[in-house]
């Protein structure tokens, strides 16, 4: 019995080592418990003899014994589990082997008998068959296992031996529900209970003690961590899908690097425009000279120079604008120079600067020539404090 049952208790194992190969959410401490009640039967595996006083024993579906039981268990893995059964077996109505009783063996009391026992589970159909992500609605479980059964009737007890198997039902929208019909054995021998010094419930003292029974019972599985009520089959990906996606990640990276780029850029060419504008605001703020009449916007031009800068087309628009909207305007340009180099070169370079500014109105802005006139103003330091701000020219309105 003993080899049988090791050889049933390896097979099982390598079943559900198997049947594990489909990947389900962790098993948490707190998942996959249940617990449930059950009712049912039972009777004496053989029959007893006729005592002195020459009542009848009671024997094999003679001593049927109602009984009821309650089951708190954890499913370990799909295939394995652990439950501790409670049953109480009930006095009836039969004789028993002193005349007196009301239960199988006699005793007086109305619980018979109690039985503890922890047991282990196996799903046979996701042993056998795998885990599909739910319990399928008709499942078969073997139960094997043992534990202590104390008779009330003689105040002894004794360790069993305990095989049973399930013919199970998943109900619920979450197959939270499971009930189940199991008929079962139970073995107080000598082999089960060694160490024992009395004599254990159900004995006879020449054959196999012991009893048979059926009993229906109902199951409640609480929520787990998943989500639902069972184990849930992990969501795995295939090493394809795996590769596109990590290729995917890296492009978005590559974008974001470039993005960060773009941004530094952006951030460098604000902090020069920044700069720029502070050297602007340090700049010393414009003075008209004593001099000046009627002075209008000038044209600033670069040492030696007497080519106008894209940039200092806007002030000549501006006195363009001027003269267009003013008809009886008379404009004199006047060139200057800063006071570096010969006073004859300052001379030529103020008038030629004087020069190009009418040209530009002449030319671009379609001003008559009759309306200008220039004059080279030579050298000075006198316009601005800032020495280049002198390479300009300045405009008067001689009409007014």
């Amino acid at each position: 019995m003993k080899k049988l049952f090791l050889v049933f208790a390896a097979a099982m194992l390598t079943a559900s080592v198997s049947a594990q190969r489909t990947t389900v959410t962790a098993n948490k401490a707190q998942d996959n418990w249940y617990v449930g009640i059950n009712a049912g039967v039972a009777t004496p595996m053989s029959k007893y003899s006729f005592d002195a006083a020459g009542d009848k024993k009671a024997g094999f579906f003679k001593g049927i014994t109602p009984e009821f039981g309650i089951r708190v268990g954890k499913n370990l893995t799909t295939v394995f589990g652990l439950a501790l059964d409670v049953d109480a077996y009930f006095a009836n109505k039969q004789k028993g082997m002193y005349g007196k009783g009301k239960s199988m063996v006699g005793s007086k009391t109305f619980i018979n008998a109690t039985s503890f026992d922890l047991m282990s589970t196996w799903n046979l159909m996701n042993a056998f068959c795998g885990y599909q992500g739910q319990p399928r609605t008709f499942e078969v479980i073997a139960l094997v296992g043992g534990g202590y059964t104390r008779d009330w009737a003689r105040k002894e007890g004794g360790i069993n031996a305990k095989a049973a198997i399930d013919f199970a039902m998943n109900l619920g929208a979450d197959k939270e529900w499971q009930v189940y019909l199991e008929p079962y054995a139970m073995l107080a021998n000598g082999w089960a209970n060694p160490f024992r010094k009395s004599q254990p419930a159900f004995e006879n003292e020449k054959k196999l003690n012991g009893m048979f029974g059926l009993k229906a019972g109902v199951n409640y599985k609480f929520a787990c961590s998943n989500g639902t009520h069972n184990f849930a089959v992990e969501q795995l990906r295939d090493q394809a899908e795996i590769d596109g996606l990590n290729a995917r990640i890296n492009g978005l990276r590559g974008e974001l690097d470039g993005k960060d780029a773009a941004l530094a850029a952006k951030d460098r060419q604000i902090a020069d425009l920044q700069k720029a504008l502070d050297e602007c605001n340090a700049k010393p703020k414009y003075v008209k000279p004593e001099t000046a009449t009627n002075l209008q916007p000038t044209v600033l031009f670069r040492q030696g120079k007497s080519t106008i800068d894209a940039a200092q087309y806007a002030p000549i628009e501006l006195i363009a604008h001027y003269m267009k909207n003013h008809p009886d305007a008379k404009i004199e340009i006047k060139g200057y120079a800063s006071p570096e180099g010969k006073a004859e070169f300052n001379q030529k370079l103020s008038a030629a600067r004087a020069e190009a500014v009418k040209n530009a109105l002449v030319k671009k802005y379609k001003i008559a020539a009759d309306r200008l006139s220039t004059k080279g103003m030579g050298a000075t330091d006198k316009l601005f404090e800032q020495v280049e701000f002198n390479r300009v020219a300045t405009f008067n309105d001689n009409a007014k």
